[in-house]
């Protein structure tokens, strides 16, 4: 049946765009065994809560943990608590906390894989080395309790105070050596927190490179893996092929995840992926035609998820969270287009537009009607006349 909605380009001009019917997105029968998968979710906001810039989030619990469902359900693994979920961007700690245990939970009873985020946004502020690493501990205490793989998350407080390479190699060297199960180490880029420019001790990033695998090299035996998000594939492939045996490299690089997942003679990239949250039927699709051995296949599922990936990271990066929320709502899987901190403010009609034009072209919007309707009703709260 034709469903379709009228839209406005950036020009002024209107168009009916008639949405196309979605493929079927199998669900895998096994367990997905040529890569790793995780996608880096989203929380959903309640949409009567307050969530306002600067107030206590409050969270649609059911759809939250719904969509990490689904995700489990494709046979993807759940990074909690990340970036994706607003940290520093409005998810504040306590709330933080209970997610982790509430996911965590969920992921025993199905039997899904989850890792879970550990920083420091919980401090007020941090004066000295030993200050960044109580803080880690804390959390990596609530992450470890819940039964959740760590990751530990770049940390603004230690990027503002180090004077070095050394200040990061004493803090992860304290923390990797009390991890009760290997960790994943986590190299978020500029692009994604600004905030975070120079950490491992230099903005020069082949320096920070060398400081990193330092750490890397040292704990090899409780280092899982790294997540690189810096968007730039040349240096994660130059990454990985320096990694130590044994230690997955996992991108973070949502401009070029199909290149990197499928890699080349000498290696590969698993995933930790922010758009994989989005994407899940698709990427599936494609990590099970790797499986198969279907080269073809896997490249067919990712190809049109691409320009959407790209659009929605797009420059201010930090802000692809909101374009995640809007198309969780196109999808039906959160009630109201709101977000915490007040964060759906975050991207121009025009980009969610967009938004929706190549989440259709990708074959992503289950319910073409309901993201019709829903953009209808976005459009006439906007004021743009259709």
């Amino acid at each position: 049946m034709s469903t379709s909605v009228r839209l406005r380009r950036p020009d002024g001009s209107t168009y009916v765009r008639e949405l196309h019917d979605p493929p079927v997105w199998p669900q895998p029968t096994r367990p997905i065994a040529s890569r790793v998968a995780y996608a880096a979710v989203p929380v959903m906001a309640a949409p009567a809560g307050a969530n306002a810039l600067g107030a206590t989030a409050e969270l649609d619990w059911e759809a939250t943990l719904a969509v990490r469902r689904e995700i489990w359900a494709y046979g993807l693994g759940v990074a909690e608590a990340m970036d994706t979920a607003q940290r520093g961007m409005g998810l504040d700690w306590a709330t933080t906390e209970e997610l982790i245990r509430r996911s965590s939970a969920e992921a025993a009873a199905v039997g899904g894989r989850i890792a879970a985020g550990a920083g420091t946004d919980h401090l007020s502020g941090a004066a000295t080395v030993g200050e960044v690493v109580a803080g880690y501990e804390h959390q990596l205490e609530v992450v470890e309790r819940a039964g959740a793989r760590p990751i530990l998350m770049a940390s603004r407080h230690l990027a503002a105070l180090a004077r070095g390479p050394g200040d990061y190699a004493e803090v992860y060297g304290k923390l990797l050596a009390q991890v009760r199960r290997p960790a994943i180490l986590h190299w978020l880029g500029a692009p994604f927190d600004p905030a975070l420019a120079g950490y491992w001790g230099s903005a020069d990033l082949d320096e920070a490179s060398e400081a990193f695998l330092e750490i890397v090299n040292a704990h090899a035996d409780v280092v899982e893996g790294v997540k690189i998000s810096l968007l730039d594939a040349d240096r994660e492939v130059a990454l990985r092929e320096r990694l130590p045996a044994g230690v997955a490299m996992y991108t973070g690089d949502d401009f070029n995840y199909p290149t990197l997942i499928r890699g080349d003679q000498r290696s590969y990239s698993d995933a930790l992926l922010g758009i994989f949250a989005g994407i899940a039927p698709a990427a599936s699709a494609a990590l099970q035609a790797l499986d198969a051995g279907d080269v073809e296949g896997f490249d067919a599922a990712f190809a049109p998820t691409v320009p959407l990936a790209r659009h929605v990271f797009a420059s201010p990066t930090y802000y692809y969270k909101t374009g995640l929320g809007f198309l969780a709502w196109l999808r039906g899987q959160q009630p109201g287009f709101t977000m915490v901190g007040g964060l759906q403010g975050g991207r121009s009609v025009p980009h969610l537009v967009r938004v929706l034009e190549l989440a259709d072209e990708a074959g992503l919007l289950p319910d073409p009607e309901l993201a019709a309707a829903r953009m209808g009703a976005f459009l006439d709260v906007a004021g743009v006349s259709r």
